[in-house]
């Protein structure tokens, strides 16, 4: 049995909102106009390089940090100002885990429940976060994927309509990563609000509604994992000539491997080492990244001459 996410009397259609949000740490810029909105209901991945400025992003939407400037809203408050009733609504699966080594499963997400006025039965937590056979073990011998799912029983505990997922899967080996993702995708079903920090594009491909590219303190892409990676629609036709590999980016790739066909096919009609690649969420991340690190090098060179 489920234990099923509370949920407002009517609730928003946006779960979160972030209009021209800015903060700086000195005179380091690290936001600079970011805008965000995830809709209630969905799987958000924001990505981006360390320093990007996620990892601020999210503490300010969990609280935990001001902002300088802009509007933030989340579960139809301003985390700036929201009290115990607001935080009791989001659940936070940070980077490193609470400190309960010495209790069991069951004692540790006890333990948490007090700290809510209504909290999911424990047992029935314990046992959605597939670990009702180590209920009686204790924290600090679990292994390193089971002590997530520990994490995530104690961040759902309080039936939270907002999760937040710091790179849950860092670490794992592919059998652990691919058991968290079934239990992301279970809280998904049931109408938990994800968003979900990570490293791991695969993950974020195979888990995520949607994607947000952070970069210098913006969002400078966002869409579908497969809208993303279709970016304008190009593919990559490739082929052997003159015991050369060589390709060609095109949005037009029938036409180009007819023309390879009326040139290079041989009695078979085959063109040597024809291949015809659509790019991957990877592929169309690492060109953005490229991009902006590009950018700011030349505007750092000019800035220099100048």
């Amino acid at each position: 049995m489920t234990t099923p996410t509370a949920q407002t009397a009517h609730p928003s259609p946006t779960a979160i909102s972030v209009n021209q949000l800015t903060k700086s740490y000195g005179s380091k810029r690290v936001l600079d106009g970011l805008d965000l909105t995830v809709p209630t209901g969905s799987v958000l991945a924001l990505l981006g390089p360390n320093g990007a400025g996620k990892t601020t992003t999210v503490e300010i939407l969990q609280g935990l940090r001001r902002r300088a400037g802009g509007t933030v809203s989340v579960l139809g408050e301003d985390p700036a100002r929201a009290g115990r009733a607001w935080r009791a609504r989001i659940g936070v699966v940070s980077q490193s885990s609470t400190d309960m080594g010495d209790l069991t499963v069951t004692e540790a997400v006890e333990h948490i429940s007090r700290f809510y006025a209504e909290p999911a039965d424990t047992a029935e937590t314990v046992a959605r976060v597939g670990l009702a056979d180590d209920a009686r073990t204790r924290a600090s011998r679990l292994s390193g994927g089971r002590r997530r799912r520990l994490d995530v029983a104690l961040a759902i505990i309080g039936r939270p309509e907002l999760l937040f997922l710091d790179e849950p899967t860092t670490g794992f080996d592919p059998e652990a990563r691919r058991e968290f993702w079934g239990l992301v995708e279970d809280l998904a079903d049931d109408g938990t609000t994800v968003l979900l920090t990570t490293h791991y594009l695969d993950e974020a491909a195979h888990l995520a509604d949607d994607v947000a590219v952070v970069l210098g303190g913006r969002i400078v892409a966002q869409g579908a994992p497969a809208d993303l990676a279709r970016g304008e629609g190009e593919v990559t036709v490739s082929w052997l000539e003159d015991d050369e590999q060589r390709s060609v980016r095109t949005i037009a790739p029938t036409a180009v491997v007819r023309g390879l066909i009326e040139r290079l096919a041989g009695p078979g009609g085959e063109v040597p080492g024809l291949q015809v690649t659509a790019p991957s969420l990877e592929d169309r991340y690492l060109e953005l990244v490229t991009a902006h690190e590009t950018a700011a090098r030349r505007t750092a060179a000019v800035a220099t001459a100048a």
